[in-house]
């Protein structure tokens, strides 16, 4: 008498597959048998001010209306009437002698700019108020023709 091919793990394999398949069946059979339609409205997620995700819509009365004609694209428009100031006005507040560098805070736009000593009319140093010009640098924006300011 021959033996069965299958091993007993082939077996069991086979039982479990078997089993996950009625019990998927006998789900189906109890939603259809419940009578519950899904419907689109219940698949339908909202997002709320805060970016959070919810069921429910959003009320129409928090509804924010935006002028179309008041959102600009691209760069700032300037008044061409007005001449820009190269010249700018800032204080001093880092500068090392010994090392030849610095920086400077621009009083109008609270920008930190780099300084070198090539780039110095006169000597400066910490908390003097100066004039200078923007310039590009290798790293960054750099102060150029800087002076000492005198009212």
């Amino acid at each position: 008498m021959g033996r069965s091919q299958e091993t007993f793990n082939k077996k069991e394999v086979k039982n479990k597959k078997d089993k996950k398949r009625k019990e998927k069946e006998k789900k189906r059979l109890v939603r259809k048998e419940s009578g519950k339609k899904s419907s689109f409205d219940d698949m339908i997620a909202y997002v709320d001010e805060f970016g959070m995700i919810t069921s429910t819509p959003p009320d129409p009365s928090k509804k924010l209306i935006i002028d179309v004609e008041s959102i600009e694209l691209g760069a700032a428009k300037t008044d061409s009437g007005q001449k820009p100031d190269y010249i700018r006005k800032g204080v001093v507040t880092f500068f090392n002698d010994s090392k030849g560098f610095g920086f400077i805070r621009d009083m109008e736009s609270k920008q930190s700019v780099f300084v070198h000593a090539n780039n110095l009319q006169e000597k400066i140093k910490e908390n003097n108020i100066v004039t200078f010009e923007i310039g590009k640098g290798p790293k960054g924006a750099t102060a150029l023709n800087v002076s000492l300011f005198k009212e």
